[in-house]
């Protein structure tokens, strides 16, 4: 078994969905592993990891739509908005999604579902600099 730990920056654009399947794809076929586990994790509090529907747009709007109306800004119930409207809110979304994700991969590709994407979930409003560190397991 050999292990390959890479670290990946995405500059990101404001809240939503930014597919990184190809940048998982990529990682394996650069590391000479052919088989194996890729676990990717994001190193940020306020933006998060999805295993999500990557064939259909609309599915990505609804599940921004169903957070904003879960977790809305602007709540008086918050305190911890030093950053703005959207820092308090950037945390629960994220607590309520995943930092990481384990994705087997065999022949040099993630074995993911024919409609599964992996994606960073930007929950700030700002751009940011997403650092995310993918390690594989394998030979």
């Amino acid at each position: 078994m050999k292990i390959s730990t890479t670290s990946e920056f995405l500059s990101t654009h404001g809240k939503g969905l930014y597919e990184i399947t190809n940048l998982l794809q990529k990682t394996i076929q650069a590391s000479g592993l052919s088989e194996g586990l890729a676990t990717i994790f994001l190193r940020h509090t306020s933006a998060s990891l999805l295993l999500f529907e990557n064939a259909d747009p609309t599915a990505a709007s609804d599940l921004l739509v169903f957070l904003e109306k879960l977790v809305p800004e602007n709540s008086t119930h918050f305190k911890h908005t030093a950053e703005g409207p959207d820092d308090m809110t950037s945390h629960i979304r994220m607590a309520l999604t995943r930092s990481s994700e384990s994705i087997p991969f065999k022949n040099k590709t993630p074995l993911l579902g024919t409609w599964q994407g992996i994606f960073l979930f930007e929950h700030r409003h700002a751009p940011h600099r997403r650092e995310i560190i993918i390690q594989l397991l394998g030979t």
